[in-house]
């Protein structure tokens, strides 16, 4: 079975997204191949250092994924990118934003950047900030293109995930939205895009600008807005227009736990999946929903990350992975490394690599390999979280599954 795609003009292999003609996309031929999108040039921008927002993450998932052996093999290839084009950015933000954005990056700012969130405690100014921003934008839109093309079935890019970002507005550690601009790009390219963010944090930037559109279905798994950044989220939160029950939202409790979150996963995430049928999974994969993260309050093990990545593949679509958050650094440089091994087909099961884990991070916490220990679920917990968490999957049933003739019982 194939089906058309855009391919790169040839004779400008570094060109602009616009300079792409129709071809055509094998999955057969692309089953057992995957990109990993890597930027060292990302090293050189970091936050400040007192900002949470770590930009070593990416590099320390990848010393652990090359350390196993995970980035040679058939079909397996590390590319990489180059900075997003101004045309790119502008699918998505406004000019006069990237403007703004870059000026400030350069040391000159003022209160319009303030009113754009640009220079507050979440979005700081510091030097190389919008370099980092478009680097890391460029890396998402180099594994849309290794999906469009046909070079890959998968493509991860760890250094990508800036939910939050707005067209005219920094937000959440934010300045360019990459995985609003690789679905804007997709579903240019004629794709029907199921977008999964993962993070624990609501992805609003990209929910809102997909909020009255039919052709990118959104949804995300996070915690309760009520308790956590950025305060939206919620259930009822579900399109509207021609895009009504195609922005779908599951609020998790404070303690969510493995066992009820893949329930929360089977029981909405997959039936709308294979409702909406999609072309290709864009999946943004925050580490912040982990157990242990300063910034938020789930008990998440990276086993859930897998779990979820198993199922998600099962559906033979190619998918197009980023990072997000993930404040534990460790943690979050380990279930990146995890889901890689998962979505290439090179981790085998949970026994795997054990006792290597704690010794290649340099922490005493756990040697059981890559995959975290199973965490113990008081009673009280349980009674808690799967009973709210029971209640939100109905009502996300009631609103959703008939907009896609879906039963609701």
């Amino acid at each position: 079975m194939s089906s058309l795609v855009l391919l790169q003009n040839t004779s400008d292999p570094n060109g602009p997204l616009e300079g792409w003609h129709v071809g055509t996309y094998n999955p057969d031929m692309a089953k057992r191949t995957a990109v990993f999108v890597y930027c060292p040039q990302l090293e050189q921008y970091p936050y400040p250092p007192e900002h949470p927002f770590k930009t070593d993450r990416a590099q320390k998932a990848r010393q652990i994924i090359r350390s196993m052996g995970w980035l040679d093999g058939p079909g397996i290839k590390e590319v990489h990118p180059r900075p997003a084009s101004r045309i790119a950015l502008r699918k998505f933000h406004t000019a006069r934003y990237l403007h703004v954005l870059k000026s400030a990056s350069g040391g000159k700012w003022d209160g319009q950047a303030l009113t754009m969130g640009i220079g507050t405690s979440d979005c700081p100014v510091f030097g190389g900030m919008f370099e980092h921003a478009v680097w890391a934008a460029g890396a998402t839109l180099m594994a849309v293109k290794a999906i469009l093309t046909g070079q890959a079935q998968v493509a991860f890019n760890p250094h990508g995930g800036f939910h939050h970002a707005h067209p005219e507005r920094a937000s959440g550690f934010c300045y360019i939205n990459d995985v609003c601009l690789a679905c804007q790009v997709l579903a240019e390219a004629g794709r029907r895009v199921f977008y999964l963010d993962l993070d624990v944090h609501y992805g609003d930037g990209v929910a809102q600008f997909f909020y009255d559109r039919s052709d990118v279905l959104t949804c995300s798994l996070h915690e309760d807005p009520r308790v956590l950044f950025p305060g939206t989220g919620f259930v009822e939160e579900i399109g509207e227009g021609p895009g009504k029950g195609f922005c779908v939202n599951i609020p998790l409790p404070v303690g969510t736990y493995d066992m009820v979150y893949l329930n929360a996963f089977e029981c909405v995430v997959l039936p709308i999946a294979k409702a909406f049928d999609p072309d290709v999974f864009v999946i943004e994969l925050g580490a912040d929903a982990l157990a242990g993260d300063p910034l938020a309050h789930l008990q998440l093990t990276n086993n859930v990350y897998a779990d979820v990545l198993a199922r998600i593949i099962a559906l033979g679509k190619p998918i197009v992975m980023t990072g997000g958050g993930g404040y534990h650094v460790d943690n979050t440089a380990r279930a990146w490394a995890l889901a890689w091994g998962v979505v290439t087909g090179q981790d085998s099961g949970a026994d795997q690599n054990a006792g290597l884990g704690g010794v290649m991070l340099g922490s005493p916490d756990w040697a059981g390999g890559l995959r975290d220990r199973e965490l113990p679920v008081s009673e009280q917990q349980r009674q808690v979280v799967s009973g709210a968490l029971n209640a939100t999957i109905k009502q996300v049933k009631r609103l959703i599954f008939p907009l896609h003739g879906l039963a609701a019982d």
